[in-house]
């Protein structure tokens, strides 16, 4: 649903309905009533009813639960991709391997591993400490989790996101884009189905107010996948309430092709990376950095690689790059690709909307003669773009790649590993992916965030994991029946033999260091 619209009032000051429209076709699909605060209060506060029960569970019994949703994804598994086809216009291969098959390895996933990520653990204390205390980590549910997810992938990014919270013993209320609401709502649909508890898991339909009134609710943590914008105005809200938050905001993601890489696998990484979900994702490839002495012979390839996608929803799941999920994201496409011309871009392939569909189809773009005084280069474009610059070697090629405001992830491709490795440390950013387009969030066991304005925290894995949980040290005396060492009253001697202690311990021996 890309085009929405603001109808008439309902009757009351917080009333706002929404008519939906399809991109494959542009015609409305349907409308949605916006939660008021009022709504998002009482689904915040019926998930603080529900979350002692759900927290009181164990392990594997907040896992059963997972792997019955896995059996009803998998059962409903075309009416999943139905639903999201009909809201984003994606094309129905990239709709399976993103909302269908990584929705099931998370759910897999995170039922076998979060116990044991979650475990706790018994710690060593260090030093002449060790000898006196006991040390355990415990990893304990904060409450309520709110999680606000975007339009570009509104089944798994609820649902990863979701079952994250819930294994670690949290409830969640979860507010979806308006752009894409029905696909998001799916999400509890099925999770009911499966067995979930009420109100353990819960999907608001709304806009940015709905979304405002979350934040502002009484959860115990924000997860929210979006803009740059509205995330820094997200973290300031959690910063001034002390509340802790997971914020993903986008990147403009480099890829760096050396002279040893292997250019046929390199182009089809370029334009998987840069045309998958019809570049509409986070980590998708918007920049590309060719070393000299091999561009000439990437080009050819990738131009014919970007010449022989195909665009057509008739072609189902033979169609490669879908309709522009939002008709405000195609302004900026349209934007980015327009002004880059004017100041002396050179477009090989596309740059325009595809004539022969009917819907928000943006023909896959070829642009070359790019350089980072353009937008282009700099604002995260949100499309099937590919930008393409010749660079001396891979030392320019770093210096542009890190030559950005965000900072999520990139790839580097090349035959030697060491190479590979050397220059992904070099990379400011979050991850990195050698001789692969970036792969980073669909491998669970794998920690997924950027740096600087790609945003702050970290989601998936252990890190992940943890995060929708509170540390707790719990710290045992191994002697409770004797007198405290540390009782009052104090005295002059008890410090100089402390002194004198000291002394022994690290600069006269290396017992200090030895039980460090």
């Amino acid at each position: 649903m890309a085009i929405f619209e603001s109808k008439a009032d309902t009757g009351t000051a917080d009333s706002r309905v929404l008519s939906l429209r399809s991109p494959v076709t542009t015609e409305v699909i349907g409308e949605i009533a916006c939660a008021s605060k009022e709504e998002v209060d009482a689904a915040v506060q019926r998930a603080r009813i529900a979350q002692p029960s759900w927290a009181a569970l164990s392990f594997r019994e907040r896992a059963s639960y997972m792997e019955r949703m896995l059996a009803v994804v998998l059962d409903k598994q075309d009416d999943i991709i139905d639903q999201v086809v009909s809201e984003t216009g994606k094309a129905r291969s990239d709709a399976y391997t993103m909302e269908v098959f990584s929705s099931c390895d998370s759910l897999c996933y995170y039922a076998k591993n979060a116990a044991k990520m979650l475990k706790p653990q018994k710690r060593r204390v260090h030093g002449v400490l060790g000898f006196m205390k006991r040390l355990y980590w415990e990893f304990q549910p904060l409450g309520v989790v709110g999680i606000i997810t975007p339009w570009n992938g509104p089944f798994i990014l609820a649902l990863n996101q979701g079952c994250q919270a819930l294994m670690a013993g949290n409830t969640v209320v979860v507010k979806g884009s308006e752009v894409t609401p029905h696909s998001t709502k799916l999400v509890e649909t099925l999770f009911l189905e499966a067995g979930l508890p009420q109100d353990v898991f819960q999907v608001l339909l709304g806009d940015g107010q709905t979304g405002a009134a979350l934040v502002d609710a009484d959860v115990n943590k924000i997860s929210f996948t979006g803009s740059v914008a509205t995330g820094k105005k997200i973290g300031a809200i959690c910063g001034g309430r002390l509340l802790p938050c997971t914020l993903e905001l986008g990147g403009k993601d480099a890829m760096i092709v050396c002279a040893d890489a292997n250019l046929e696998r390199a182009a089809q990484g370029a334009v998987v990376g840069s045309c998958m979900n019809t570049g509409h994702y986070c980590c998708g490839t918007e920049r590309i950095y060719v070393v000299d002495s091999v561009y000439e012979r990437f080009m050819k390839l990738l131009q014919v690689g970007v010449e022989n996608l195909r665009q057509d929803p008739a072609l189902g799941y033979d169609e490669d790059v879908g309709a522009v999920f939002w008709d405000q994201q195609m302004d900026i496409i349209e934007r980015h690709v327009n002004t880059a011309v004017e100041a002396g871009a050179k477009v090989l392939v596309g740059g325009k909307r595809n004539d022969g569909q009917q819907g928000l189809y943006y023909l896959p773009t070829l642009i070359v003669d790019v350089n980072h005084d353009m937008e282009i280069m700099q604002q995260e474009t949100f499309g099937p773009i590919l930008c393409v610059m010749k660079v001396r070697d891979e030392q320019e090629a770093i210096q542009l790649a890190n030559d950005s405001d965000y900072g999520l992830s990139g790839t580097v491709w090349t035959g030697d590993d060491t190479r590979g490795l050397e220059l992904a440390k070099r990379m400011h950013t979050g991850s990195v992916c050698v001789n692969d387009m970036t792969v980073t969030y669909g491998i669970p066991a794998a920690p997924f965030g950027g740096v600087k304005n790609s945003g702050v925290g970290m989601v998936n894995g252990e890190a992940g994991l943890r995060g929708y949980t509170q540390l707790k040290p719990i710290i045992f005396d191994k002697s409770p029946n004797k007198p405290m060492q540390s009782a009052f009253p104090r005295s002059v001697k008890q410090i100089e033999d402390l002194r004198k202690f000291s002394e022994i311990l690290w600069r006269k021996t290396p017992i200090g260091k030895w039980l460090s």
